[in-house]
């Protein structure tokens, strides 16, 4: 029973947290004693506190507005203020103005706040140094805006502390989920990896002599499977890291690679040339990681979606730009799924600042073409 009173306030407390509904309820319950208070004053025929009762609420209906559009809302309850003190309605501000200006050292920029308060301040100074008798008007106005203006700020400043507490423990739990994340690959792929690397190392021992095709294709397996280990290490760092350094930075693939990575595809039975042009310079870490991925992953959809295809590589060193294309002959197998390679080069490309064209040939084929720019690099 007890726990659900509690679960109830909880839900009503956080309904009435809400902004919009905080506002209303705010001003629901500044303008209805007022009302009430009015219609007794009418009542009575006391008509100058009637005419005061009206100048307040003029002055609160506009609250509705205090979060979104704090500086309107000071502008306004101060034009109601000059208005009817300056007619003799009344004889200063009351608690919508005090309000207003809370609300404007709450929800304003920092640099607003301070502007639009020294405004307030010297409009409420001169408005009642000259409009009323009120001996000292700039001191009564540095108490009218001091204090619910350093009271806006308190409360604000703790928000943002409070902001910042929240935000710094999601990047401790983000940074824990990696290390969690990092600690099963290594329990799970990295073993499998290593008991395959193992097995193929077995089978090739046990080969007799003359069967070298064989051998050779499960030394290339040895090979990747060693490789693939490597690489998988080094992400595993990354993924352990607190992202100071960027994945592309730790990787330790680029485009001095991608010989290597065309051997490796001709060893899997995809026939690949890489042709290079122009004076290589030595690439930022994210292009020349992205060069990498690109042409590996173009590789990969060849092997795995072409029938019969031929690949060839180009990369390309300019003055102020690296560009890479990477092109098939093959014809596409029927029924292959779709996965979210060229989705991947796009990200990769376009964090770099450069553009991806990927498409069928005219003649047949696939075209993956990049540029990326050094200089947005």
């Amino acid at each position: 029973m007890v726990v659900r009173v509690v679960r109830a306030l909880t839900r009503v407390v956080r309904f009435f947290q809400r902004p919009k509904v905080a506002d209303r309820t705010l001003v629901i319950l500044l303008v209805v004693p007022s009302i009430l208070g009015g219609v007794a004053v009418l009542l009575r025929g006391d008509l100058p506190l009637a005419l005061g009762n009206v100048h307040y609420l003029l002055t609160v209906l506009p609250l509705l507005m205090r979060r979104n559009r704090p500086v309107t809302t000071m502008s306004v309850v101060a034009a109601i203020d000059a208005v009817c003190i300056v007619t003799g309605l009344v004889d200063g501000p009351n608690i919508g103005t005090t309000v207003a200006l809370y609300s404007l050292s709450r929800y304003a920029p920092g640099r607003t706040t301070a502007i639009a308060s020294g405004a307030a301040w010297l409009f409420y100074a001169l408005l009642l140094d000259l409009a009323t008798p009120m001996q000292a008007g700039w001191l009564a106005a540095v108490f009218l805006v001091v204090l619910p203006v350093g009271l806006g700020q308190v409360f604000r400043l703790r928000h943002e502390l409070n902001e910042r507490g929240r935000r710094e423990a999601a990047d401790a739990a983000v940074r824990a989920e990696r290390r969690r994340i990092a600690r099963e690959l290594h329990d799970v792929v990295a073993h499998h990896i290593t008991v395959i690397n193992a097995l193929v190392g077995g089978a090739r021992a046990t080969l007799p002599p003359e069967q070298a095709v064989t051998r050779d294709a499960l030394e290339s397996a040895e090979q990747t499977a060693r490789q693939a280990m490597t690489e998988m290490r080094r992400l595993l760092d990354v993924l352990r890291a607190d992202g100071s350094e960027g994945p592309d930075a730790a990787t330790g693939v680029g485009a001095d690679r991608l010989p290597a990575l065309v051997k490796e595809a001709r060893s899997a039975g995809l026939p690949a040339e890489l042709t290079v042009t122009g004076e290589p310079v030595e690439l930022p870490a994210a292009v020349d990681h992205a060069v990498y991925r690109i042409v590996q992953e173009a590789l990969t959809n060849t092997r795995k979606h072409a029938l019969g295809a031929r690949a060839s590589v180009r990369l390309a060193y300019e003055t102020s730009a690296v560009e890479v294309e990477v092109l098939d002959d093959g014809l596409p197998k029927d029924g292959g799924t779709p996965g979210f390679g060229l989705g991947g080069m796009a990200e990769r490309v376009a964090l770099c600042g450069g553009q991806l064209s990927t498409g069928p040939r005219p003649e047949g084929g696939f075209r993956v073409h990049a540029r990326i720019p050094l200089e947005q690099a």
